[in-house]
């Protein structure tokens, strides 16, 4: 039976988020900048910034040398599938898209690679809900 989007928040330490944005008024702003503020791990994944979040920014998912709980995506749908693969590729345990993305063959690749599968939903919403923190900040 698989996880709930809440128990695989739980269980999570460290989020790759790919589309981490320099914008805080963006969703790929905001939501990875207040899940560091609950006491996870943040590794930014964009290709034109070289710090976010007060971490290093890396360009791709293959490029992180560490190991990764949940790969949280804030691209477009039409991502999702290369996304993903490379999620397959570093061994994470989770995909996890964002609101208002869903993809049918990132689904696949990722229960194929024996990952956990969340889709539309957004992580800082089920941390809040479920009072998800990892600090006593």
């Amino acid at each position: 039976m698989p996880r709930s989007s809440h128990e695989i928040l739980e269980g999570a330490t460290t989020i790759a988020v790919v589309g981490a944005s320099r914008d805080p008024a963006k969703a790929g702003g905001s939501v990875p900048a207040g899940l560091q503020r609950r006491g996870f791990r943040i590794i930014p994944i964009n290709p034109f910034a070289d710090v976010l979040f007060g971490e290093r920014v890396y360009r791709s998912l293959l490029d992180v040398p560490d190991k990764v709980d949940i790969v949280d995506v804030f691209r477009p749908s039409g991502d999702a599938p290369e996304v993903a693969r490379q999620a397959a590729a570093i061994g994470a345990r989770a995909l996890w898209l964002q609101l208002d993305i869903r993809s049918e063959e990132a689904r696949r690749i990722a229960e194929s690679a024996g990952m956990d599968y969340v889709e539309d939903e957004c992580t800082a919403v089920v941390a809040s809900l479920y009072r998800i923190r990892k600090t006593a900040a």
